[in-house]
């Protein structure tokens, strides 16, 4: 449960840094901070998700010790691709090569690319081993080098080009602090297998793939944005984006942290079938936090809009937001639900078709809606749509198992009461006080239904979370009973 509130307080981290940068930026810097990291995260991908995929998947404490040659690999692969980034985006700015960006900033975005590429690496070999204390650590760490970096750049200089060097500052540090703990046993260079790098390949390719087609919609479109309404209009929109993009993955991933390793566990131990049951279960329990979640956050926008975000981005991001939340809520389900069947399966080539899919609806849409701003945004929600429903038919074709329907159904009516229940509210006054009576009520409401039904077998988790804290609480005031007897014991 360690590693999941230090997921929870990253995504909080992640969020408030990124409000504060936005707030002291302003829309038009912003919206260049917001294109360099797009294209950052798409070095990134092309470049080094394969590594993190193939760590999440093959490496565990077992293979730390008894097969150093993995790690050596993934080591060796990094740092190769690296240094051929490094050479190649150096050439063109040497034979001045013309490029959408300035040179700071397409060597900043690069900057960023490997910086986050090594640290979500260490961070996804910490998890697969359960490390929960060392993950704690480095997620700290880099937040509050982030704090001071990022953000502290942000307000001093009002430049995204300082802003960017804030993030590569923060997760650089974080990786230097820990440098010791986060080395393996026995690992050299030497150890390092072409075989071990083809399999890794092989597996992780067509998630790489998807990765990046997934990526090219929202990086197509800010480009779009930013040449026909400049970048002004381009930050606006990236604010709302960028953050549905958090709220989603922060639950997602929170959720994808624990149970993917579950279903892994499931494949390796038990066998294939269990395997996929696993997954089914999994798909329920995302389904069932992700809706109501989506929709909580609809409804409490105003109040949100109104209490977090930046005075000159307001209006424009609960606009946009509201357009571009269903893509996310379809992206989530996407990532965390549906392509584990295919992770599981190793059988990730379905994954390329559905991002196909998704790219192709994008331009379709983007040709067929009036040329207007929030078009773009429409088309990206349609997108990821029809990406989803394409892999959920493909996952009908790989044999995957899927939750029952009484799960489905219950999850999808005490959604719909807890909207009907709080739809009128959404019309008052936005502030702290509405803001926390949605929550509750909606929260009651929908624990409610859940508890009740026992969706996904959520109700027994929840009993045996609420067992374990009263078993700790106890332990700890037997702890303190006998130094307060003796204490007792002196006065007398």
């Amino acid at each position: 449960m360690r590693v999941i509130a230090a997921f929870l307080v990253n995504t909080l981290c992640n969020f408030a840094i990124g409000l504060l940068v936005a707030r002291f930026l302003g829309p038009e810097e912003f919206g260049r901070f917001a294109l360099a990291l797009s294209v950052g995260l798409a070095l990134q991908t092309s470049l080094f998700e394969w590594i993190r995929q193939s760590a999440i998947r093959f490496y565990s404490a077992r293979s730390r010790l008894d097969e150093p040659g993995l790690r050596a690999t993934l080591d060796v692969s990094f740092a190769g691709l690296a240094a051929a980034a490094m050479a190649v985006v150096a050439g063109a700015m040497l034979v001045g090569v013309d490029l959408p960006m300035s040179n700071a900033l397409i060597g900043l975005a690069l900057a960023a690319s490997i910086t986050n590429g090594l640290f979500d690496y260490n961070t996804a070999m910490v998890r697969a081993r359960f490390d929960d204390a060392l993950y704690g650590k480095l997620i700290l760490t880099k937040n509050l080098v982030a704090v001071v970096a990022t953000a502290g750049g942000a307000f001093l200089f009002h430049s995204a080009t300082m802003a960017l060097v804030g993030v590569c500052v923060s997760m650089a540090g974080s990786l230097l602090t820990f440098r010791s703990a986060l080395a393996d046993p026995g690992v050299a260079p030497a150890l390092a297998r072409r075989a071990t790098a083809r399999s890794c390949v092989n597996y992780a390719a067509p998630i790489v793939v998807a990765n990046l087609l997934y990526l090219f919609i929202p990086l197509a479109n800010r480009a779009l944005m930013a040449r026909w309404y400049g970048f002004a209009e381009t930050g606006q929109f990236s604010l709302a984006f960028d953050i549905g993009t958090r709220v989603v993955a922060s639950i997602g991933s929170t959720l994808d942290v624990l149970l993917f390793q579950l279903a892994v566990r499931a494949d390796e131990h038990h066998g294939a079938e269990h395997g996929r049951e696993q997954v089914a279960r999994n798909m329920a329990i995302v389904f069932a936090i992700l809706a109501p979640a989506c929709v909580g956050v609809w409804l409490t926008l105003p109040s949100i809009e109104r209490l977090v975000v930046p005075e000159q981005f307001r209006g424009p991001f609960q606009f946009y937001f509201g357009l571009v939340l269903p893509g996310h809520f379809a992206s989530g389900l996407l990532w965390y639900a549906i392509n584990p069947v295919f992770q599981i399966a190793k059988r990730t080539l379905p994954m390329i078709i559905g991002a196909l899919v998704a790219c192709t609806a994008n331009l379709l849409l983007v040709a067929a809606l009036p040329q207007v701003a929030s078009s773009l945004a429409i088309a990206q929600s349609g997108a990821m749509i029809a990406g989803l429903l394409t892999l959920i038919v493909a996952s009908m074709f790989a044999r995957a198992r899927f939750p029952a329907a009484r799960d489905i159904l219950v999850v999808v009516v005490a959604t719909g009461v807890m909207l009907l229940t709080l739809l009128p509210w959404r019309a008052a006054s936005p502030g702290v006080l509405t803001l926390a009576g949605q929550a509750i009520v909606g929260v009651v409401i929908y624990t409610a239904f859940i508890a009740v039904f026992d969706v996904a077998g959520l109700r027994g988790v929840g009993l045996e979370a609420i067992g374990a804290l009263r078993a700790r609480l106890a332990r700890r005031r037997l702890a303190t009973e006998p130094a307060a007897v003796v204490k007792k014991a002196g006065e007398a």
